[in-house]
């Protein structure tokens, strides 16, 4: 059993998940739930969920769900199932194109400078992949050197210096926190 929120019907577990839901879209959104709270409680803002949760269950359904969770409930109209990474297909809908970050539908395609930075991240992350490729299995690069050890005109190695000195290094500082 669940509470479907009285603006979206989205499933909510229980009267604090729906005081949350219900404040959160109001507060990021001013949307339709603002509206709803103001009419329904107009006092919500000053309330925290356990007050507020009373309040909006009692006006909003219950219901049973099969999952009451936000993040589990299909919104974009498809066909109830999932494929696994890299494997969608388009259900024969010529006008969908595939979404960026891994979105299925309802957001528009990145345009102009996004798709540009979007593109170079999508390089860089390329690049990055296959040079990890190239390391060994133990972190040994090609060269034969460890990825963890100091090579020349590399700053790593000079943490010793602030030692001698008699300064703290950021492990003295890291130590003394804990």
């Amino acid at each position: 059993m669940g509470y479907a929120c009285p603006v979206c019907d989205a499933p909510q577990r229980d009267e604090t998940h729906l005081a949350n839901h219900l404040a959160l879209q109001a507060i990021v959104h001013g949307d339709d739930h603002e509206t709803w709270l103001d009419e329904h409680a107009p006092e919500w803002a000053d309330l925290n969920a356990d007050s507020l949760g009373p309040l909006v269950s009692d006006l909003a359904e219950e219901r049973e769900f099969d999952e009451v969770f936000e993040d589990t409930v299909d919104r974009t109209g498809g066909h109830g199932h999932g494929h696994a990474h890299g494997q969608e297909h388009d259900h024969d809908i010529p006008d969908r194109q595939p979404q960026p970050f891994g979105g299925s539908g309802g957001s528009q395609s990145l345009s102009g400078d996004a798709a540009q930075i979007f593109e170079e991240a999508r390089s860089l992350t390329r690049e990055m992949v296959a040079d990890d490729g190239e390391d060994g299995e133990d972190g040994e690069t090609n060269d034969g050197e460890t990825d963890d050890a100091p090579r020349e005109g590399d700053d790593r190695g000079a943490g010793s210096d602030a030692d001698d000195r008699g300064e703290e290094s950021d492990d003295d500082t890291d130590r003394k926190e804990s």
